[in-house]
C-alpha cells in the first residue's frame, strides 16, 4: 500500500514528530510504501511559544521524509493534496486545531478516491479556545475516517463526525539508548517535559514534603514568573530546581538517575509518554488517575495512584513513596515496556480504518 503521512519529524521536536516518524518506520517494516509530508514551518510563532526545531534528532529519522508544507503558503496545502493522488492511503497527523486550514487545503487538493484518515493526538487541546471545536468538526467531516489514542478522545470526536471513528492506545516511542539507571535514595523527585497549566506543577510544588526536593525539567508556555513567586511564596526556593527550556535527548538519563520518581500531577491528560520513559530509566512514577495514566502505573507496584487537582492526597502520596523502603521496593517493581503488541495493533487499527 502507498502512505502518505503529514505531521512533523526532525528537525521538529517532541512526541508528535517522534510518533510520525516512528510509525513511519513500522508501516515500512509491514511491506507499505510510506512517505512522510512534513513541514518546512509548521505554525507562527506566536501560536507556538516554545522552541519549534532541534539540530540532533530525537530516534531515527525516516529517509522519505520531505519538508514542503508551509503554514504562510496556502498554495503549497493544495499542491501537497496533488500529490497525493497517487497514494493509496493519506494519514493527517492532528496535534492541533492550528493544523486544520493546512489539512483542508491538502484535503481539497486530494482526489476523493484516495482513503483519509485524522490521527487525533488530541481531539481539541486541553486548554481550548473559541475557535477549536469549529475548526476540528469541519476537518473530521471531510475525512474518511478517525484515529484516536482514548476511549474519551473518540466520544469527543464522535460528537464531531458521523464518520468511522477506532480507538488505539498510543504506541511507545521512547530512546533507543540511555544511561544507567537510578541507584540509592536521593530524596528528590522530577517533574518532566513541558509545563502547562494542565500538567498541575502547582499542585505539586503546594504538595511537596519538607525535607524532599524537586527538579522542573521542561518548557514553560507561560507561567515561568508565577511559577518562581510561587516556589518564593512556599519557601522552596532551597529545594526546588528550575531547569526551564528544551531538554536534549542526551541530558535525559542523568535527570532521571538522580531522581527517586517522577511525577506527574496533571488535572487532565489523553495519551502520554511520560510514564512509559520513566519505566524505561527505571523510576516509579507517582501519577494523577486522568486519561491514559492510570492504564500505565500499577498502583503500589511501579508507582502510586492519586485524585487530580488534590494537593492534601498528593503529599500523603509522596510521605508514602518515601516510608521506608518504598522507593527500593518501587524501583524493584519498574519493568521496561515491550513497544511491539503496542505498535502491531497501533498499525492494525491504523490500516483497517
Amino acid at each position: 500500500m502507498r502512505i502518505a503521512i503529514v505531521g512533523p519529524a526532525h528537525p521538529y521536536k517532541g512526541g508528535g514528530a517522534q510518533h510520525t516518524t516512528e510509525l513511519a518506520h513500522r508501516l515500512t517494516a509491514l511491506g507499505h510504501d510510506v512517505v512522510i509530508e512534513s513541514w518546512r514551518a509548521q505554525y507562527p510563532s506566536f501560536l507556538y511559544p516554545g522552541q519549534q526545531t532541534i539540530s540532533a534528532p530525537e530516534g531515527t529519522p525516516y529517509p522519505k521524509t520531505v519538508r514542503r508544507l508551509d503554514w504562510r503558503r496556502p498554495d503549497g496545502w493544495v499542491a501537497a493534496g496533488r500529490r497525493f493522488r497517487s497514494a493509496d492511503l493519506v494519514a493527517l497527523a492532528v496535534l492541533s486545531p492550528v493544523q486544520v486550514p493546512a489539512y483542508l487545503g491538502i484535503l481539497y487538493g486530494i482526489s476523493r478516491k484516495v482513503r483519509t484518515i485524522a490521527l487525533c493526538h488530541n481531539v481539541l487541546p486541553h486548554e481550548p479556545k473559541p475557535y477549536d471545536q469549529p475548526l476540528m468538526k469541519a476537518l473530521l467531516k471531510r475525512v474518511d475516517g478517525v484515529l484516536t489514542h482514548s476511549e474519551q478522545q473518540a466520544a469527543l470526536a464522535g460528537g464531531l463526525t458521523g464518520k468511522p471513528v477506532s480507538v488505539a492506545g498510543l504506541p511507545p516511542h521512547l530512546p533507543s539508548t540511555h544511561a544507567g539507571k537510578s541507584d540509592g535514595v536521593h530524596r528528590r523527585l522530577l517533574f518532566f517535559g513541558m509545563v502547562r497549566p494542565y500538567k498541575g506543577l502547582d499542585v505539586l510544588l503546594k504538595a511537596l514534603p519538607e525535607g524532599v526536593a524537586l527538579t522542573v525539567a521542561g518548557e514553560f508556555w507561560g507561567g515561568l514568573d508565577e511559577t518562581k513567586a510561587l516556589i518564593g511564596e512556599l519557601g522552596l526556593g532551597d529545594r526546588v530546581e528550575l531547569r526551564p527550556g528544551y531538554v536534549a535527548a542526551g541530558d535525559v538519563p542523568a535527570l532521571f538517575a538522580a531522581a527517586d520518581a517522577l511525577v506527574l500531577p496533571y488535572r487532565s491528560a489523553t495519551a502520554s509518554q511520560n510514564v512509559w520513559l520513566g519505566h524505561e530509566h527505571g523510576v516509579p512514577v507517582i501519577a494523577t488517575r486522568v486519561g491514559a495514566l492510570a492504564d500505565h502505573v500499577t498502583d503500589g507496584v511501579d508507582g502510586l495512584l492519586v485524585e487530580p487537582g488534590d494537593v492534601a492526597a498528593l503529599r500523603r502520596a509522596i510521605e508514602r513513596f518515601y516510608a521506608s523502603g518504598e522507593p527500593e521496593r518501587l524501583r524493584s517493581g519498574v519493568k521496561a515496556v515491550d513497544p511491539e503488541p503496542f505498535w502491531s495493533a497501533y498499525a492494525g487499527a491504523l490500516l483497517a480504518l
